[in-house]
């Protein structure tokens, strides 16, 4: 009878640990992205002539190269002694967060780590954008204002600088992407509150625009 009770136990806890290994196995992890390709590019009026926007995405997935390229281009940190940013920011605020939804799931950019962080273990592609393309193209930013980092101003302007700083980092992204053959397009036409819901941002966070990134289609 003993050694019944402790083989059922052990049993009892093989499969308890079978089951935990796969409930941490399929959390997300933090991605430590490699060091952004620099050297990379084309000249840049030729860049400015080919800068367009696409509404048209394969399904196909960004290497991390051209993921960190991209989030680099977009708000990385391009003087570490400062760590100031590739996109002028209002009083060096710093206020726009970038979030990446994937199939995967949705991370956080963490300039100075120059990291995905995990935020949620959700597809919510589809939120993104009232465009049936959201859920197709692998990516989508999420350009999302931290008002409590806007000291000394009131509402209005921090609704004015934060879209203004949005809009110098959208154009980051979308000189990448020309650069580099993506598809790319800013998306006005969000359900803001719904998203900011999604996500379970705090009230002093607000969802400015979104951009998909991905392949053209072939």
């Amino acid at each position: 009878m003993n050694k019944w009770r402790c083989l059922k136990g052990a049993l009892l806890f093989l499969i308890f640990f079978a089951s935990t290994t796969v409930s941490v196995a399929g959390e997300l992890q933090t991605i430590k992205l490699p060091a952004p390709d620099k050297k990379g590019g084309r000249p840049l009026m030729q860049v400015l002539n080919e800068r367009r926007t696409s509404r048209e995405f394969s399904t196909r997935e960004l290497p991390e190269q051209v993921i960190s390229n991209i989030l680099w281009a977009a708000f990385g940190i391009n003087r570490p002694a400062s760590g100031k940013r590739t996109a002028p920011s209002a009083v060096n605020w710093q206020e726009i967060d970038i979030y990446l939804a994937s199939r995967e799931g949705v991370y956080l950019y963490d300039p100075g780590e120059h990291s995905l962080e995990p935020y949620m273990e959700e597809d919510i592609r589809e939120h993104t954008g009232r465009q049936k393309f959201t859920s197709v193209a692998p990516v989508n930013l999420i350009y999302v204002a931290d008002h409590r980092r806007m000291k000394g101003t009131d509402d209005q302007q921090k609704i004015f600088y934060s879209a203004a700083d949005t809009g110098f980092i959208s154009q980051n992204v979308y000189l990448y992407c020309a650069s580099e053959g993506l598809a790319t397009v800013v998306i006005g036409a969000v359900d803001k509150k719904a998203l900011e819901k999604v996500m379970a941002l705090e009230p002093h966070r607000k969802v400015i625009l979104t951009q998909t990134v991905g392949y053209p289609p072939r």
